[in-house]
């Protein structure tokens, strides 16, 4: 949003495009499934259509190679650009609906719960719920930031995805 009064429509088309083009080959690479882009917003799901078992680990992979591909994007167009991510964890429904223009969704109180995650985040930190920090505690190191009173969840645990705990991955605070 701040970026469209410094650049054109066509700019910002062709910033998106590079951005979602990366993040697109990263989500190909992690083999996650990219649902949908709204406006400035990059959604992807793990174990669906096919369950697998690392689904939070694979997408928790791809919020860290994100970050480090904005930055990239960032340096090249010599621009400050900023993002949130946000991840929970457990069961949707996924699949077309209405009579026309058809796109494969996502619904349910997890997509709810990931999308407030986002909201509530702070700029190039990944914030993740309660249920996918139980997931990943053992291989991933997380930053604890209390109870956050979140819309329709009430005061729920919250925690930032810092990296892998060997180390590797996202360190950035």
């Amino acid at each position: 949003t701040r970026l469209s009064s410094q650049l054109s429509p066509g700019e910002i088309v062709q910033l998106l495009n590079d951005i979602f083009s990366a993040f697109d080959e990263l989500a190909d690479h992690y083999r996650l499934e990219k649902i949908k882009t709204v406006g400035d917003e990059y959604m992807v799901v793990g174990g669906v259509p096919m369950p697998r078992d690392d689904h939070a680990e694979a997408v928790a992979e791809m919020a860290i190679a994100m970050l480090v591909s904005l930055a990239d994007v960032s340096q090249q167009y010599n621009l400050p650009l900023d993002m949130r991510i946000g991840m929970s964890s457990g069961p949707v429904v996924a699949g077309v609906i209405g009579k026309r223009k058809f796109a494969y969704d996502l619904w349910g109180d997890t997509v709810n719960t990931a999308s407030r995650m986002e909201t509530y985040s702070l700029a190039n930190h990944i914030q993740v719920s309660h249920t996918t920090y139980m997931l990943l505690q053992k291989k991933y190191r997380f930053e604890a930031r209390g109870e956050m009173n979140i819309k329709g969840k009430g005061q729920i645990p919250v925690f930032f995805l810092k990296g892998r705990l060997n180390g590797q991955g996202n360190s950035k605070s």
